[in-house]
C-alpha cells in the first residue's frame, strides 16, 4: 500500500521525510540528488537473515545469527575516556540469556527498556573477561509484541547493505530506501526498454524490479540474490546497457551530423625533422597507426579514436607526432594525463624531443598545484596561441582554461577517466580532433560497450631488441633470496623499482608502507642510495626523486602505484611488488612493463605479503608468471575481479560496476542492447534520453549526445 502523499521519482532527494537542506547538499555532493538516483544506489551485497536461532544454540566465532529476544535489563555506562559510552543489556529467549554491547550509542538507554522485543543480528563471541557470551554492536529492530519477526527491515529477511553514503551508514540507508519505495508514484518512473529487448524479463512496473533488488521477496534463493543472478538484477542490467549504447548512438549520431571542418594542414617539415631526431625507428605497427591518425586529421570529419597498445608498445611517441601535425598553420594540441607525475613526464619527454628536432613549439604544463603568477602567465599563452602543446592532468578541464584554436585532444590512459571528463575537455575547441589512449588492453564486448563510438586502432608490435621479462611469486620466507638478487643488478650497475601499496602504515593492515620499506632497504642495501615518490609529495620532491632516478643518482625508488605508467628508465631492470595479492592483474603487468626497456635482461618479482593471501593468490599471480600477452592477461582479470575493479567502479558511466558485470556474463545481452540502440532513429533516441534519470544526465553529459 503507498502512501496518499506519493513522492515522484524526479523530486529532489530533499523532499523526502527525515532529509534536512543539509543532508540533502551532502547526497547530491555524493551525485545522490533526486529520489531516482537514490533508488539507484544499488546495495553492495545481501545478508541472509531469514533463519532464526536461539540463544542456547550459539557458539563463539561461528557465523552471525538472527534472534527474537527480549530486554530482561540494560544500563549506558560513560567511561573515563571522554566521549565514549557504552551501552549493556542483558536479552533473553525461551532457552537463556545473552549480553549484548554497543559503543556510542547513548540513545539506546532510551530505546532498549526492560521487557522491550528486539529482532538481533550479530555473531557471539567470548568476552575477554568473564564468561558466557556476547554480541557486539549487533543490528537489531524493535518489534510489537504482536509482530511478526519475518515482517522487519533490519532482521528475519534477506536484507540490503549498502556503502556508507554523506554520513549514512548501511541500516540508516536501509530505512530510507523502505521509506522511499513506500511513498514512491511508481508511474514517476517511466519504462526505458523497447518492448522487443523487455521479453522474457519480470513483467513488472520498473519501480517494483527496483524494489526487489533492494528487498528481495520473501522465498527468493538467497545464492541467486547474492551472486546477482535474480531476473531483477538482469533487468536492471539490461537497462543500464540499453541507454549506454544509446548514448553511443547518439554521440555517433551527432558525430556524423556536425558540420564539415577544414582538414589539418600537416607540417610534413616538422614532422620528418621530428621523427630523424628519435632515437629509434618506428615500428611497422606504429606507422601503421599514424597512418590512420594523418587520415583522420586530413577529412571533414572530425577524429575520435581509441589507440591500445600493450606496456613499451610506444603510443607516446605517436602522441607526439599526431599532436605536432595537429599544430600546423599555428593550431593547438593537448594531452591530458590521469596523474601529475605522468603530466610532468610528459611535459619533460615533449619539451627534450621539440627540442632535440629544432622545433619552435612550445609546450605548457597545467597541474591542479600550479598556483599563482606562473599559473596564469600559462593560461594567458594558451588563450593567445603562443604555447602550441597543453600537457596536463584533469586541470586542462577547468573553466578557466581557454584555447585559441584547439585542433586534438590526446588523453592517456582513457580508463583513468570518465567519459564526461572527455567529453569536457574536447568541448574546449570547436570542432577538436579526439585521441584516447590505453596501455590497459580491452576485452572486446568490454571495448565495445564503452568505447562504441569510437574508432579503434591497435600497436600490437613490441620494439625490437626488447628482451623477455622473467616474473616470479615469492613469499616472506624469500625475502633474503630476493634481496640477494636485488643486490647483484644494483652491483653490476642497474637500477630498481619497489612499489608498495600505502602512503602511510596502515595499524589494520600489514601492509608496506613507503617511507617505512624505504628506510628498511637502506638498512638492507648498505651504501646503496634509496629514493621515494608517492601523490602526496609536493610537485618540486616528486620531480626531484623522477630526475634522480632517471639520472642514475638514486639506485631503489620506492613508490605507490603512480609509477605504473609513465616512468621511463631503461637502466631499471628489477620491479619488485609488496603485497602483489592487493593488486589486480592488469594493473601488475603495468607495474612490469616498468621494466624491460632497455637492452639487458629483467625481473619482475611479485612479493605475496601474507599467509592469508594463500593458494588461491599464487594461483591468480602466476598468470602473470606464464603470461606476457596483456590482452590474456585483461581477459583474466576481468573475469576474477570485474569490470569495476579493472576500469573504475564508476569511470564507464554506469550506476554500478556490478551491473556491468551482470551484463557482460551474457555477451548476447550486449549484443542485443547495442542492435537495438542502433535500430533508434533520431526521435528515438531523443525519447530514450529524455526519460533517463539525471544520474546519467550528469556523467554521460547525455543532454549534448542526441
Amino acid at each position: 500500500m503507498r502512501a496518499s502523499s506519493a513522492i515522484s521519482a524526479r523530486d529532489a532527494v530533499g523532499r523526502l521525510p527525515g532529509i534536512g537542506p543539509k543532508r540533502a547538499a551532502a547526497l547530491t555532493a555524493e551525485e545522490i540528488a533526486t529520489v531516482e538516483d537514490l533508488l539507484w544506489t544499488l546495495p553492495f551485497r545481501w545478508e541472509d537473515r531469514r533463519a532464526f536461532s536461539r540463544v542456547a544454540e550459539l557458539e563463539p566465532d561461528a557465523p552471525e545469527a538472527t534472534l527474537d529476544l527480549r530486554v530482561v535489563r540494560s544500563r549506558l555506562i560513560r567511561t573515563r575516556r571522554r566521549g565514549l559510552t557504552l551501552f549493556r543489556a542483558v536479552l533473553r529467549d525461551a532457552s537463556g540469556e545473552i549480553e549484548a554491547l554497543w559503543w556510542n550509542q547513548p540513545y539506546l538507554a532510551r530505546v532498549l527498556t526492560e521487557g522491550r522485543r528486539l529482532v538481533a543480528y550479530g555473531a557471539a563471541t567470548a568476552p575477554r573477561t568473564g564468561s558466557g557470551l556476547v554480541l557486539e554492536n549487533p543490528d537489531y529492530e524493535i518489534l510489537d509484541d504482536a509482530e511478526d519477526a519475518r515482517a522487519s527491515i533490519h532482521t528475519g529477511r534477506i536484507v540490503p547493505v549498502y556503502r556508507r553514503a554523506a554520513g549514512l551508514g548501511s541500516r540508516a540507508l536501509r530505512a530510507l530506501m523502505r521509506r522511499t519505495f513506500d511513498l514512491l508514484d511508481g508511474d514517476s518512473l517511466p519504462e526505458i526498454l523497447p518492448p522487443a529487448l523487455a521479453d522474457g524479463l519480470p513483467g513488472t512496473s520498473r519501480a517494483a524490479v527496483l524494489e526487489a533488488v533492494h528487498f528481495p521477496p520473501e522465498g527468493a534463493p538467497f545464492e541467486r540474490v547474492s551472486d546477482r543472478r535474480t531476473p531483477e538484477v538482469r533487468a536492471l542490467a539490461l537497462e543500464e546497457m540499453f541507454v549506454l549504447q544509446v548514448a553511443l548512438a547518439g554521440r555517433r549520431r551527432t558525430s556524423a551530423g556536425v558540420r564539415p571542418r577544414p582538414p589539418i594542414r600537416v607540417d610534413r617539415e616538422a614532422l620528418a625533422r621530428l621523427e630523424g631526431s628519435l632515437p629509434f625507428r618506428l615500428t611497422a605497427a606504429q606507422r601503421r597507426v599514424l597512418d590512420e591518425i594523418a587520415s583522420d586529421l586530413g577529412s571533414e570529419r572530425p577524429m575520435a579514436r581509441l589507440l591500445q597498445g600493450d606496456v613499451g608498445s610506444g603510443k607516446t611517441v605517436v602522441a607526439l607526432l599526431a599532436l605536432v601535425t595537429a599544430t600546423g598553420g599555428g593550431r593547438q594540441g593537448a594531452l591530458m594525463a590521469p596523474t601529475e607525475v605522468l603530466a610532468e613526464q610528459h611535459h619533460r619527454t615533449i619539451t627534450a624531443r621539440l627540442r632535440e628536432a629544432g622545433l619552435d613549439l612550445e609546450a605548457t604544463l597545467l597541474t591542479g598545484s600550479l598556483r599563482g603568477a606562473e599559473r596564469d602567465r600559462r593560461l594567458r599563452a594558451l588563450a593567445r596561441g603562443d604555447a602550441r602543446i597543453a600537457v596536463g592532468t584533469h586541470a586542462l578541464f577547468d573553466g578557466s582554461v581557454a584555447f585559441r584554436d584547439l585542433a586534438l585532444v590526446v588523453i592517456d590512459e582513457q580508463h583513468r577517466f570518465g567519459v564526461a571528463q572527455r567529453l569536457a575537455l574536447a568541448r574546449k575547441g570547436a570542432v577538436p580532433d579526439v585521441l584516447v589512449m590505453t596501455a590497459t588492453p580491452i576485452p572486446r564486448t568490454l571495448a565495445m560497450t564503452l568505447y562504441g563510438d569510437l574508432d579503434v586502432s591497435a600497436i600490437d608490435e613490441a620494439p625490437p631488441g626488447r628482451p623477455a621479462i622473467r616474473t616470479v611469486v615469492r613469499a616472506e620466507e624469500d625475502r633474503e633470496r630476493v634481496l640477494e638478487g636485488l643486490r647483484r643488478e644494483l652491483e653490476a650497475g642497474r637500477q630498481a623499482f619497489v612499489v608498495v601499496p600505502r602512503v602511510e602504515e596502515d595499524d589494520r593492515a600489514e601492509l608496506r608502507a613507503v617511507e617505512a620499506h624505504a628506510a628498511e632497504l637502506r638498512r638492507g642495501l648498505r651504501g646503496r642510495r634509496v629514493g621515494v615518490l608517492h601523490g602526496r609529495m609536493r610537485p618540486r620532491d616528486k620531480d626531484a626523486a623522477m630526475t634522480g632516478f632517471a639520472s642514475g643518482s638514486i639506485d631503489v625508488l620506492v613508490a605507490t602505484t603512480v609509477v605504473e605508467v609513465g616512468i621511463d628508465v631503461p637502466n631499471a631492470t628489477v620491479m619488485i611488488v609488496e603485497h602483489a595479492e592487493r593488486f589486480g592483474l592488469a594493473q601488475l603487468h603495468q607495474l612490469r612493463g616498468r621494466v624491460g626497456r632497455g637492452s639487458a635482461r629483467s625481473y619482475c618479482v611479485l612479493m605475496v605479503g601474507s599467509e592469508r593471501a594463500g593458494r588461491t593468490a599464487r594461483d591468480r599471480l602466476s598468470t602473470l608468471e606464464r603470461s606476457a600477452d596483456g590482452f590474456e592477461i585483461a581477459e583474466r582479470d576481468l573475469a576474477l575481479r570485474g569490470p569495476g575493479a579493472v576500469l573504475g567502479t564508476r569511470q564507464h558511466g554506469l550506476a554500478d560496476a556490478r551491473l556491468l558485470a551482470v551484463a557482460l556474463r551474457e555477451p548476447g545481452l550486449v549484443e542485443a542492447a547495442r542492435s537495438a540502440a542502433c535500430a533508434l532513429d533520431a526521435a528515438g533516441i531523443a525519447r530514450v534520453l529524455r526519460d533517463v534519470r539525471e544520474g546519467w544526465r550528469r556523467r554521460l553529459a547525455l543532454g549534448r549526445a542526441g
